[in-house]
């Protein structure tokens, strides 16, 4: 009989083996494709998953299970912060909250015990390294794609949650990924869009930036996660992702010349991200990634097909036998993927007890929520007992969040205030200012204003400022980084927009209490 699968040239050459090692594309569907188990069988060691892969965790174990039947030792990664970034529960919210809210409590037992927690999901559904946590310090508080994803502005307070997070989650037999190496804080860009640039001397690096990546190497961290990013005080010409100086000379280099000594896998960010493709290309820049010293391509978050994997394999076998890339290169990488696979294999059997089944997740991640809650009340303020309007500010959901995943206060408030609307208004369009629609709207019912980094967006903050002025008694729900003065009659500051967060905050707008301890600070 026939095949009616195409002839492949390097089918079973040694060299084409390493080159798709390297490789963690994705794919589109809930069930693995032919093509990916094909090249699975092939040499192809790590699969990337996202949201669109997964409809339950039943349904996610079933899919790892059906990897691991074609190749035992595979590799199933996932971008599962927590928080804001969720792909396990993308079209819920998710049950614990992001990096910020845990670093806002700064009780690093905690951040340990929620990795572990979300870690010993993922490990039962078959996923066993997860592209987190961020260890990017966000000192530039109008940074677009960063910002709750990030423990926190300081250094040594992101380090020792970035240790944490690496030591909760590796217990769990998950590894862990630090990125954006050398740091994406300090960003006005989004690299999923453009180039950033962050203009710090090297002084400010080592005592800033690398702090944290430092910690995540001394816990362990099994990966590390490159930025498409220039920093001219490490080379003014390449991106930390296709640069050498910054894979090579700091995070390999002996900490005695001043790098991190890690010996650890190296994986990209995206690829097919604009900051790289926009000048190099995919093919090129991947090309350019493996000689600079990453290990392994992370490549599916937006091409996800057999092709995008052929074109990767050939441009490196090209690239070869141009003489362009070292064979011995491509072999090194190839091996640090397979060591990272034995890790996983190993982490998973010296477990004590099988990962736990993936029911529903149970009140750790709640209780996380709650104590991040930092409330500022007026005097005029009153819990509510009738039915409110929630109206939701909404920016525009950057590419790392994704915009399939709701977020907010209504469906909670609604649960416990049944009656409640929610409308969602975005910046000023066609149909004029939002203010006198959501005036109308409301009628007499009081309004519960919910907003995300109004900081960022004059629009929204302008929106507030009016509405406050106009409605006294306006509760405001800020669910992204809290830099703005506190306004309204009772203001919340959730530091995330997880599904939790959201629970939390609405708890206390109808003011029932937590059953958790108070933290301290400006809580009433």
């Amino acid at each position: 009989m026939t095949s009616l699968v195409p002839h492949d040239p390097h089918h079973g050459d040694p060299l084409a083996h390493d080159a798709l090692t390297v490789l963690q594309p994705g794919f589109t569907g809930t069930t693995a494709p032919d093509w990916l188990l094909r090249r699975l069988a092939e040499g192809l060691t790590c699969v990337g998953l996202f949201a669109r892969n997964i409809a339950h965790p039943e349904q996610l174990a079933r899919l790892t299970e059906q990897l691991r039947k074609e190749r035992p030792e595979v590799v199933v990664a996932m971008d599962e912060e927590g928080g804001d970034v969720t792909r396990l529960e993308a079209r819920t919210g998710s049950s614990y909250p992001g990096n910020l809210a845990l670093g806002t409590v700064d009780d690093p037992d905690l951040t340990r015990a929620v990795a572990h927690e979300l870690g010993t999901r993922l490990a039962h559904c078959g996923v066993n390294l997860n592209w987190a946590p961020s260890a990017d310090v966000n000192s530039n508080p109008d940074n677009p794609v960063i910002g709750v994803r990030s423990f926190g502005a300081t250094p040594d307070h992101v380090a020792r949650h970035t240790a944490a997070y690496v030591e909760g989650l590796q217990a769990a037999g998950v590894a862990a990924c630090a990125k954006h190496f050398p740091g994406h804080g300090d960003t006005a860009l989004d690299s999923h869009h453009d180039l950033p640039l962050i203009e710090v001397d090297a002084d400010t690096l080592q005592a800033r930036e690398l702090i944290p990546f430092r910690a995540a190497v001394a816990a362990g961290a099994q990966a590390v996660m490159s930025a498409h990013i220039l920093v001219p005080a490490l080379d003014p010409d390449r991106p930390g992702t296709l640069s050498p100086a910054v894979l090579g000379d700091l995070l390999r280099a002996p900490e005695s010349q001043g790098g991190l000594g890690y010996q650890g896998l190296i994986v990209t960010d995206g690829m097919e991200m604009r900051a790289i493709t926009a000048r190099w290309g995919l093919e090129e820049g991947s090309v350019r990634a493996l000689a600079a010293g990453a290990d392994a391509l992370c490549v599916g978050g937006g091409l996800a097909d057999e092709e995008t994997v052929l074109r990767l394999r050939d441009a490196l076998l090209e690239a070869v036998r141009e003489g362009r890339l070292p064979e011995q290169r491509l072999a090194d990488a190839a091996r640090r993927v397979r060591v990272l696979a034995q890790w996983a294999r190993d982490a998973r059997q010296g477990l004590a007890e099988p990962p736990a089944r993936p029911d529903a997740p149970g009140e750790l991640g709640l209780h996380a929520a709650r104590r991040a809650l930092r409330v500022t009340t007026a005097t005029e303020h009153r819990p509510a007992r009738e039915p409110l309007y929630v109206a939701s500010l909404t920016p525009r959901a950057n590419i790392a969040v994704g915009d399939q995943t709701p977020w907010g206060v209504g469906p909670e408030l609604s649960r416990l205030l049944p009656g409640t609307a929610t409308d969602s208004y975005g910046a000023p369009d066609d149909e004029g200012e939002p203010l006198p629609r959501m005036l109308a709207a409301a009628g007499d019912r009081r309004i519960v204003a919910v907003v995300r980094d109004a900081h960022r967006h004059p629009w929204m903050a302008g929106t507030l400022d009016a509405l406050v002025a106009s409605r006294p008694d306006t509760v405001v729900v800020e669910m992204g980084v809290p830099q703005s003065a506190p306004v309204g009659a009772l203001h919340i500051a959730t530091h995330g927009a997880a599904r939790v967060c959201g629970q939390a905050a609405a708890e206390r707008i109808v003011g029932a209490r937590a059953s958790t301890p108070e933290p301290s600070g400006t809580e009433t």
